[in-house]
């Protein structure tokens, strides 16, 4: 199979072809700017390459509801100008093929249960830390859906007694992005992650609030692996405190083989960072068999 994939980000637009199997075979990335500016090149792109059909993980909130009204499009993203934008019907009619559909942090996920670290499992957690957070769940051996999809990166944290930054969330101030992105981080300290490697504090700080997230995560979603990707997870030395600051929190309640090899049960992703085009391979193999 030729399959098209698109990561459609909020600052760049990664397209690539593949196969089914998850080789991808090129890739290039488009600058996110307006629907009207950004889409042509995308479609270009796709025709030129006579693809039997498309798989896209996309910035939110979109609507993946194949029953609802709105499916396939953009909602009440921040990005204003793609507010309501229709972009699966956009490339159904420029490319005449099938379009499979989902977040962004979904299509992590589910190319790490197809391809990657998480292979054979049921319940997965692919959590992604860098521009904004997000969570693709992986439940019962499906990508999880409800009234929308999982938003994790908004959920409200005991604030550390030490931090007085306000949050950077537009909508909630200090949830988990608000307080943890790597915006915040940036503008907390005054510089971007990865030129605060050497501060401590910055990493302990970031290691209470993703913890405390995965903790309420574990409780409520029993995942068997936790994923943890994203521009800001390039800094490893965050997994030994995130770890650490797990086990302390949970205080032995739950009494799991995943529980006692954290350093397996919490991991980076596995994949090169491709682990989101490789998902779009995958839901483009199940348009094509009309299994999204």
């Amino acid at each position: 199979m030729r399959i098209g994939a698109l990561e459609a980000g909020g600052t760049k637009m990664v397209c690539a072809i593949g196969d089914e199997k998850g080789k991808i075979s090129e890739q290039v990335s488009i600058p996110t700017q307006t629907p009207e500016s950004t889409m042509p090149q995308l479609i270009d792109y796709f025709r030129q390459r006579e693809i039997e059909a498309l798989g896209i993980g996309c910035f939110g909130p979109i609507c993946p509801d194949k029953e609802a009204e709105m499916y396939g499009y953009i909602t009440s993203t921040p990005k204003k100008a793609w507010r309501n934008y229709n972009i699966v019907g956009a490339f159904e009619e420029a490319l005449g093929c099938p379009v499979g559909f989902d977040t962004d942090v979904n299509g992590s996920v589910l190319g790490e249960v197809t391809f990657g670290c998480a292979r054979g499992l049921d319940n997965v957690l692919y959590l992604t830390v860098g521009t904004g957070i997000g969570a693709g769940i992986w439940s019962q051996g499906k990508l999880l859906h409800g009234n929308l999809h999982p938003e994790a990166g908004h959920i409200f944290l005991q604030r550390h007694s030490a931090d007085n930054y306000a949050g950077n969330c537009p909508y909630h101030g200090d949830c988990f992005e608000g307080l943890a992105a790597g915006p915040a981080i940036e503008k907390r300290y005054g510089a971007k992650a990865y030129e605060l490697a050497d501060r401590e504090e910055v990493w302990d700080l970031e290691a209470y609030y993703i913890a405390q997230a995965l903790c309420n995560y574990i409780l409520i979603l029993a995942p068997q692996k936790i994923i943890l990707g994203g521009g800001v997870m390039h800094q490893t030395q965050l997994f030994d405190r995130i770890r650490k600051q797990v086990f302390e929190r949970m205080a032995g309640y739950l009494d799991t083989a995943q529980m006692r090899d954290l350093e397996h049960y919490i991991v980076p992703a596995s994949l090169q960072d491709n682990q989101g085009i490789m998902g779009c391979l995958e839901l483009g193999r199940r348009a094509i068999h009309g299994l999204v």
